[in-house]
């Protein structure tokens, strides 16, 4: 127990930095598989080394840390690993804006030249988020820290990689992918987001190739990709247009004559003209038209989501490809309209709203483009990925919290499209493939760069000779090229036994080592003691938003890899947001910063928010007043500490030496305390079971500043100020070990707080970290006497202050009562326990008999075991005359607007229904209101009659 007095306030800042440091260096939260317990575990979601903590992190991290501090005080054997993911794009990103900086480009460097400078920014700027998220509170294992592009990750990626291509679940092939024009790299579906813009809808005439007078009208919102249309689709039923089927239309701005073909899948013959335009090399829906009708693909854009130059060899007018040569989508879009209005073949432009898709990390316009590509085969006939995850969560093997989150899972997963695993970037797991330059001539390519970019390329005629250590190497892979995958190297080529191989250059999407981390954490593929105990993980808490991202895709790859599942619960949790229901965003200002509100109101303060609002299924509306109100909840803890040790004589530890007197020889308020004890703490660890943080925090919350320190603290201080040393004593042990019990319950949400005055009492152990959770003793529960201080004591007291804070009478004037209990037992308990009424009421008793009168000049309070009257004074009568009487008025000029709405009928049978339907319960309650303070007001007068 520590020597020092507590400080007079709660200063958060040097305690959070002492115990933080305290717990890590005596090896609190490090979990050995060998040690006895039911095992436990969390992997924490990684989050990207590029990021700062907020609120999203704070919310995920303290729920994380309340489950595993709560199973560690339990016995359980709990490990909570922790880690970051490399985040291919975004850390690129961030160091190539650095080389920009520097007058660089990553290709002055090198690959493995930057593949270094990352590595450096990493352990210099990459494991903020950790110390962060120490600061937070997590009580991680921080000697398991792992990281997605470690040396341990590094080979669970390639023997995954590896053994998913030998089963044939990893395939290369040319096919139409998302592609970010400023990311330079290939984006999975889940990748794009999709954002609702305004635009413009444009119908352009398409001439019969050989009667130019007939025409079909096409509407597109992207007039420019027409220059890659391969075919006109209409439906085969539609009488307008199957007729044609089979002849040729002429592709306006080009000489290229493309076929009219029919198609019930790709055009729906009743929404826009019925004519549909086919651009395969551009769309995903007509990529796949492409394929039924066999239809040629033409890319229109370069990587750069720039017009090709090549497009005068697919017939494009000279003129216009002059024009729109390697400009950008919005520009060349602008001079694709100008030259089908100067050729006559414009119809007209409408407003339209659509959605359209940017990347995640950048938010550039997406475009689908066709490239060779790594993907994922989730639907193999034969070894499906995505069927066994699916059954899964269907079966109950995991569990997903809130329940309705399945059908989400469901309804994703039994449409989900094969996964393209290659980002054409440098940062990243580079992909574990291999080519012979022998066997694959006209397969490969390659570009060279000189890394002093002021001089020319390789290759220009007068170039002087540069040496190879200036040179970067990009190689292009066609579709068709034969990879040698394997998890090192190979020496020389299986077929012709060459030596000159060279590495595929893409890297994989950064959720592929991300899906493997439930067990790449745990060892994998290495057969470890930690595998063995706490695989598969018990519990992942997680957003929604990365549900499809990562979740599906763990759970994939668990079953795939460990053939079991990688967890057994998944807790999704909503999203933070503004106290308007607003999504933070800086554009609007309205960002709370979490490391602002630890800074300002403690850690413990902004944990304890968090679990408390955090309700299954809806969002969390948090505003900094919601903080600063639970600060003062920790001030509270606080300033109860302060008053039971000040009230401790010789040492708190004195009043813990020996057991808890027996109840019978206890006094009612402390029997009543630790009857309410035994109750929260069955209902916060059942709570806790059904992950209800909510509902637990209210239960800590009402209990500790409520019942424990409004009630009891006050219900004892008789005792404690009183001359008879054994009851004081005997109070001060029960008030002790419920404020410690009360430390423990609390600890798991707010962990500094506790640990700090957990010290200044009587306990076993070096920390709290490491203390026993309490368990509810049903022999404790005393039922009869939380009935008796609930109806006797609390319920008169504060229905007596309510009629003070109601007639504006002071708290300082005692009031006279008569009272009329409805039989002899209640007039003998509420005898018994009058000193604590005449005390916290501040009353005194004129009459106390059963079946007695209500006397003329009284207020009457009714209590569920009887009736008691207030007894006033002329003066004071008159005052609440007046009150009544202001009252009045207000709810009069209240009902006034609606009594007019209400009578007047065009309002009532034109507005709507909604609208009607809350003015008439408004209407309502205030004329209920105003029925039972009319009654009140004449019952005053007839007092003075």
């Amino acid at each position: 127990m520590s020597a020092d007095p507590l400080t007079p306030t709660y200063e958060p800042a040097p305690v959070e930095a002492r115990w933080s440091s305290f717990w890590e260096a005596r090896g609190f939260f490090h979990a050995d598989p060998s040690r006895d317990g039911t095992p436990y575990c969390i992997v924490i979601p990684p989050p990207n080394i590029t990021g700062s903590l907020h609120l999203g992190h704070a919310l995920n991290t303290t729920l994380q840390d309340i489950l595993i501090r709560w199973h560690r005080m339990r016995g359980d054997n709990a490990l909570w690993i922790p880690g970051t993911d490399h985040a291919g794009i975004a850390t690129q990103n961030i160091v190539e804006r650095q080389l920009k900086t520097e007058g660089k480009h990553r290709e002055q460097l090198g690959r493995k030249a930057f593949i270094d400078r990352v590595w450096q920014w990493r352990n210099e700027s990459g494991r903020t988020i950790i110390t962060q998220l120490k600061r937070l509170g997590a009580s991680c294992d921080w000697t398991r820290e792992a990281f997605t592009m470690d040396e341990p990750r590094q080979a669970a990626v390639r023997e995954a990689f590896v053994r998913l291509f030998n089963d044939g679940l990893i395939y290369r092939g040319q096919r139409l992918i998302n592609w970010c024009p400023r990311c330079q790299t290939a984006l999975s579906d889940i990748e794009v987001e999709h954002e609702e813009t305004r635009g413009k809808m444009y119908h352009i005439k398409y001439p019969l190739a050989d009667d130019s007078g007939v025409f079909l009208t096409v509407a597109t919102t992207r007039p420019e990709t027409m220059l890659g249309d391969t075919a006109v689709a209409v439906h085969p039923d539609d009488a307008r247009y199957n007729k044609l089927i089979g002849q040729e239309v002429l592709l306006p701005l080009t000489s290229r004559r493309i076929p009219i073909v029919g198609d019930a899948i790709l055009v729906d013959r009743e929404f826009g003209t019925g004519a549909v335009k086919i651009t395969p090399g551009h769309d995903f829906n007509d990529e796949k038209a492409g394929q039924r009708h066999g239809l040629r693909t033409i890319s229109i854009l370069n990587k750069k989501g720039q017009i090709q130059p090549s497009l005068d060899q697919e017939g494009v007018n000279g003129d216009v490809l002059h024009d729109i040569r390697l400009l950008d989508v919005p520009p060349a879009r602008a001079r694709v309209e100008f030259w089908l209005r100067e050729r006559g073949n414009l119809l007209n432009i409408e407003d339209h709203t659509h959605a359209i898709g940017k990347c995640y990390r950048c938010k550039t316009v997406v475009e689908p483009y066709r490239s060779p590509q790594w993907f994922v085969n989730v639907n193999d006939s034969k070894n499906s990925l995505a069927a066994p995850a699916i059954d899964a969560v269907r079966s109950g093997r995991i569990r997903m919290i809130p329940e309705g989150w399945k059908n989400n899972f469901f309804g994703w997963m039994e449409q989900i499209q094969d996964w393209c695993i290659s980002r054409q970037i440098w940062w990243g797991h580079q992909i574990p493939a291999w080519y012979c330059r022998t066997c694959n001539k006209g397969n490969l390519g390659s570009v060279e760069f000189n890394r002093n970019l002021s001089q020319p390329l390789t290759g220009q005629p007068g170039e002087p000779t540069i040496s190879p250590d200036q040179m970067e190497v990009e190689w292009w892979i066609s579709a068709d090229a034969e990879p040698i995958v394997a998890k090192e190297k190979p020496e020389r080529c299986n077929k012709c036994g060459g030596t000159a191989l060279i590495q595929d250059p893409d890297v994989l999407d950064t959720w592929f080592s991300s899906a493997l981390w439930p067990f790449s954490t745990l060892g994998w593929p290495k057969k470890t003691k930690e595998l063995k105990i706490f695989y598969p993980t018990s519990t992942l808490v997680t957003s929604f938003d990365i549900l499809f991202f990562w979740v599906a895709r763990m759970i994939m790859m668990g079953l795939y890899v460990m053939k079991e599942v990688p967890f057994r619960d998944v807790y999704i949790h909503a999203l933070v947001r503004d106290a308007e229901g607003q999504k933070m965003s800086k554009s609007k200002g309205n960002v709370i910063d979490p490391l602002l509100m630890m800074e300002k109101y403690g850690t413990d303060a902004l944990r304890f928010t968090l679990a408390a609002m955090a309700s299954p299924g809806r969002d969390i509306r948090l505003s900094e007043e919601r903080i600063a109100g639970y600060r003062n909840f920790a001030n509270k803890l606080w300033n109860a500490a302060r008053f039971l040790l000040m009230n401790c004589p010789s040492g708190a530890k004195t009043y813990l030496e020996g057991p808890l007197s027996s109840p019978d020889t206890l006094s009612l308020d402390d029997r009543w305390i630790l009857s309410r004890l035994q109750k929260v703490i069955a209902s916060v660890n059942r709570q806790l079971e059904d992950y209800r943080f909510d509902e637990a925090s209210r239960e800590l919350y009402q209990f500790l500043w409520h019942e424990f320190c409004d009630w009891y603290l006050e219900l004892i201080k008789p005792s404690l100020y009183g001359t008879d040393t054994a009851v004081a004593d005997q109070t001060r042990t029960t008030a002790i070990h419920v404020f410690e019990t009360v430390l423990r319950l609390l600890h798991p949400f707010m962990p500094f707080i506790t640990e700090e005055l957990w010290t200044h009492l009587p306990h076993e152990g070096d920390s709290l970290a490491a203390a026993a959770y309490p368990q509810a003793d049903p022999t404790a529960l005393d039922e009869e006497i939380e009935l008796v201080v609930a109806d006797f004591i609390i319920q008169p007291i504060v229905s007596i202050r309510n009629l003070r804070a109601e007639m504006n009478l002071s708290p300082a004037e005692e009031l006279t009562v008569a009272v009329a209990p409805k039989n002899l037992a209640a007039k003998n308990l509420f005898e018994h326990n009058f000193p604590s009424l005449q005390r916290l009421a501040r009353i005194s008793v004129k009459e106390c008999a059963v079946g007695l009168a209500r006397p003329k000049t009284a207020s009457t309070v009714l209590v569920s075991w009887g009736e008691i009257y207030v007894l006033l004074n002329e003066k004071q009568i008159r005052a609440e005359i007046e009150r009544l009487g202001r009252v009045l008025l207000k709810i009069d000029k209240e009902l006034e607007p609606i009594n007019k709405k209400h009578r007047d009928l065009q309002f009532v049978t034109r507005a709507p229904k909604e609208v009607v339907a809350k003015l008439d319960l408004q209407r309502t309650d205030l004329q209920k209101k105003r029925r039972m303070l009319a009654a009140e007001l004449e019952r005053n007068r007839q007092m003075l009659a």
